[in-house]
């Protein structure tokens, strides 16, 4: 299957700095994440994603799942469930691009988490 690979521009600007702050995300009360090295990335109208460095994600609380999605400015995802130490599990809830294409070239190696879903707080 051919896919569409998008540059931004003026119409859907997407821009990667860091965060400058401490990045915790929790699920139902447990932190999965914290950090100091966080970017954000802003993308067109979207709200600003924090996306977390691998290193720095509770590996006990994640399982990779068979799930992957396709952004035509960012390249293929791929996904993990969250599982707390209450047994909940939030699935495909945080997601990655191992390969993402050059416009977004900083975000290999972490992985955000659906807002809506987790607690991502920046301080």
């Amino acid at each position: 299957m051919d896919r569409v690979v998008k540059i931004p521009d003026e119409t859907h600007p997407i821009t990667v700095r860091p965060a400058g702050g401490h990045v915790t995300v929790r699920v139902g009360g447990t932190v999965v994440a914290e950090t100091d090295r966080a970017l954000s990335l802003s993308e067109a109208s979207y709200p600003v994603i924090q996306y977390i460095p691998l290193a720095d994600l509770d590996p006990a609380l994640l399982t990779p799942t068979r799930t992957h999605t396709y952004c035509p400015f960012k390249g293929e995802a791929s996904y993990y469930t969250v599982t707390t130490p209450d047994g909940r599990a939030e699935t495909d809830l945080a997601w990655y691009y191992t390969e993402p294409y050059d416009a977004v070239a900083e975000i290999a190696g972490h992985a955000a988490f659906y807002p809506g879903r987790a607690e991502v707080t920046v301080s």
